[in-house]
């Protein structure tokens, strides 16, 4: 059986950076690495996904979503599929429980808005969940979320010991584009990878779980980061790889998910 691979995009725009630093909108340079997303970054990224004819899942905070909506109307016309990603991309350990709700509503009502459809996957705008985060996706009825790294298959997410309704997808950084790539002269220890050392790494992701049953490989990424022309190629050798082994098959997050529940593995 062929692996289940997801391609994912954390559309975060301007709010990774604004929702880091309370001074960040007064930072013109600072800001305009994120703009670089949806205005640069995206265009090419869709591109490349048409030219394989390769469905993907984005990940967009909602203030992100009003603030663009021409890059998201894009990401609809291609096919795409739009997820919950926060409001504000605030990191979610920062807020208490009524200001997560918050951050919850405001973020769906942005996507129902644009979209017409109501979001089922979430993703922390930090890597992280609160006490309050599980009760949250439940209220919202999501049916799937992508968080955690503890395994490379998906499973039913635990709240304290009790098993929900919420198939996780889990991923890791080593499929992640931002910790070999994300760097800002503000952002101290930062430094940047050669594109080769990252096709090096999925390849062989990809090499180790498709002899593993039951298993996918889910990647991460930016449109700000992966965007770049010397970074965009890792992403393409890598779906190339894949293609070429005929052991893959890409698929949106939403239809795994729905698989998984279908099934009803991992309970």
């Amino acid at each position: 059986m062929s692996l289940p691979v997801m391609l994912t995009f954390d559309m975060d725009a301007e709010n990774l950076w604004t929702a880091r630093d309370p001074k960040g909108k007064g930072k013109p340079v600072w800001v305009s690495q994120g703009t670089y997303g949806p205005e640069v970054g995206l265009p090419r990224i869709l591109s490349l996904l048409s030219r394989y004819d390769l469905p993907a899942t984005f990940f967009v905070p909602g203030e992100v979503i009003e603030n663009h909506p021409v890059a998201v109307e894009s990401i609809l016309e291609r096919g795409h599929v739009v997820e919950h990603h926060s409001y504000t991309h605030t990191w979610s350990d920062e807020l208490d429980e009524s200001a997560e709700r918050e951050e919850f509503q405001k973020g769906w009502d942005a996507i129902v808005s644009a979209t017409g459809r109501k979001p089922k996957g979430w993703r922390s705008p930090a890597g992280e969940l609160t006490e309050n985060t599980i009760t949250l996706m439940e209220e919202f009825g999501f049916s799937y979320s992508s968080n955690l790294f503890d395994s490379d298959t998906a499973h039913w997410l635990t709240d304290r010991g009790r098993v929900t309704d919420i198939v996780e997808l889990p991923f890791a950084w080593v499929l992640d584009d931002a910790p070999f790539f994300l760097y800002s002269n503000r952002l101290p220890g930062r430094t940047m990878a050669a594109p080769s050392a990252v096709v090096e790494s999925w390849i062989a992701e990809f090499e180790g779980l498709r002899t593993e049953p039951g298993t996918h490989m889910l990647i991460g990424m930016h449109p700000q980061v992966i965007g770049r022309h010397s970074r965009l190629t890792v992403l393409e050798q890598t779906v190339r790889h894949i293609l070429e082994s005929g052991d893959g098959e890409f698929i949106a997050c939403e239809d795994y998910a729905a698989r998984i529940r279908e099934s009803n593995t991992g309970r």
